[in-house]
């Protein structure tokens, strides 16, 4: 029985090697394959998460083939999923459905993301514990008279989790073995000295003291020192902690692509078709006929379309950033253009390669200007008529339909006459037009993560 397992996870390797190597083909020859495919041809014809396996054959020959024929999903999928997310695959069975293989339990698989979030969210509180530390000797060291910080990331630390953990992964395609949750917590917290970092300046500010001697109040000038904290990025990250090689960046993104598709939060936002195609500048477009006065952008405008995000350009996958520049330029009083949202959100790890942004890009960009930002689900249409006619913003993610043919960010901006106003990145005249709410909330997507499918922001 061992021999016969043994042979048909050899069997399926072979095959997930096989088409790791057609699809690495297609792309040197320039046809057009899946992100997930890509991810198969970048990690090579197992990469890191099959080697685990291989390693495990053993203990997982039953597992895939359950998986195989019960989620239906293709083996070389689950290939090419950072090892991670199933622990490593370091047994059979996990504590949290012990009943079910691993690799075919939602329940298993659930638990493990929702652990690494947790470890990944404790380890960024403890980065901030550490620079906080550091500015602390760093004051004590100067000659200044008091102390003032800047911190944008107290409340709610932001991150990419799938990113890291691709990273990690990716990391590890040679000690594959190594590979499990505890072991990423200890990498990580041996580099949080490179989450966050700070920037000094100095300013002199004058302050009212009452004489003792005379009772008089005078005026004496302090030097106060103002410390800025940042965060240094997952691209930071993965140059300082992980030391990943081009190729490995490479590979962990095409790792952190494939699984935010398979968990769910990661719906591809791009304009299919789109070849480099752009509309004439729109100039300066405000939408005046809503509770709040909204900045407009187009990600086809060609002031923005061909700018880059990630190795990606705006106007193909940047309704995201283009959506979030329209809602920081309407809320924060900065005006914040595609181009420079585009920049932001990839240095600070929400762009997905070939995928558009990663649904945290909304509520992280709303945080880090400032915004208040809330979650809200299809089931609550009262919500979001009630914050659209109290001034604020609303940013959906919508599927299939009268947005997209895939995935889009648009932003909700009013009512009028009992339907909704909208800002659509990708089509001026669509903004113009009134809609209904249920079309909105049946289109909305079903798969959204971080809170969505829909941001109420302001």
């Amino acid at each position: 029985m061992a021999e016969e397992q043994k042979n048909g996870l050899t069997e399926a390797l072979e095959t997930g090697a096989s088409a790791a190597h057609l699809a690495r083909g297609a792309i040197k020859a320039g046809k057009a394959v899946s992100g997930a495919a890509k991810g198969a041809a970048a990690g090579g014809p197992y990469g890191a998460a099959a080697g685990a396996l291989w390693e495990s054959r053993k203990h997982v020959g039953k597992i895939l083939a359950a998986a195989a024929v019960l989620l239906m999903l293709p083996v070389l999928f689950v290939l090419m999923l950072p090892g991670l997310i199933f622990d490593g695959f370091s047994a059979a069975f996990s504590p949290a459905d012990p009943e079910t293989p691993v690799l075919n339990s939602e329940a298993a698989i659930i638990e493990n993301a929702n652990t690494i979030t947790f470890t990944i969210s404790g380890i960024l509180g403890e980065g901030m514990e550490d620079v906080m530390e550091r500015i602390e000797r760093d004051f004590a060291a100067s000659d200044g008279d008091g102390m003032e910080i800047v911190n944008p990331y107290g409340a709610n630390p932001v991150y990419n989790a799938n990113l890291f953990v691709s990273q990690y992964c990716a990391a590890k395609e040679k000690e594959f073995a190594d590979i499990s949750i505890t072991d990423m917590a200890a990498v990580m917290r041996r580099g949080k000295s490179h989450l966050y970092s700070y920037r000094r300046t100095e300013e002199m500010r004058e302050k009212t003291v009452e004489d003792p001697e005379t009772g008089e109040d005078t005026t004496i000038s302090e030097k106060w020192m103002i410390y800025t904290i940042s965060y240094n990025g997952e691209e930071y990250f993965a140059d300082q902690v992980f030391a990943l090689t081009e190729d490995q960046k490479e590979l962990a993104a095409d790792y952190a692509g494939n699984l935010s598709l398979f968990l769910g939060d990661g719906l591809v936002q791009n304009l299919a078709g789109w070849e480099g195609n752009s509309i004439p500048s729109l100039g300066d477009v405000r939408f005046t006929d809503g509770s709040t006065e909204v900045v407009y952008y187009n990600q086809l405008d060609e002031r923005y379309a061909g700018k880059p995000y990630g190795t990606d350009h705006i106007g193909g996958y940047g309704c995201g950033p283009t959506s979030m520049a329209m809602v920081v330029s309407s809320l924060a009083r900065e005006t914040v253009d595609p181009e420079r949202m585009a920049q932001w959100a990839c240095e600070n790890g929400y762009w997905c390669k070939g995928s558009g942004s990663y649904h945290a890009l909304i509520p992280g960009a709303a945080e880090n200007w400032g915004l208040a930002v809330s979650g809200c689900s299809p089931s609550e249409p009262q919500r979001i008529l009630d914050a659209l006619a109290d001034g604020k913003l609303v940013v959906a993610i919508m599927s299939k339909g009268h947005f997209t043919s895939g995935g889009h960010f648009i932003v909700l901006r009013g009512v009028k006459d009992g339907k909704i106003l909208v800002a659509d990145p990708a089509s001026y005249k669509r903004s113009g037009q009134l809609w209904d709410l249920s079309i909105i909330l049946n289109e909305a997507s079903r798969r959204a993560g971080a809170g969505g499918p829909f941001w109420i922001i302001g």
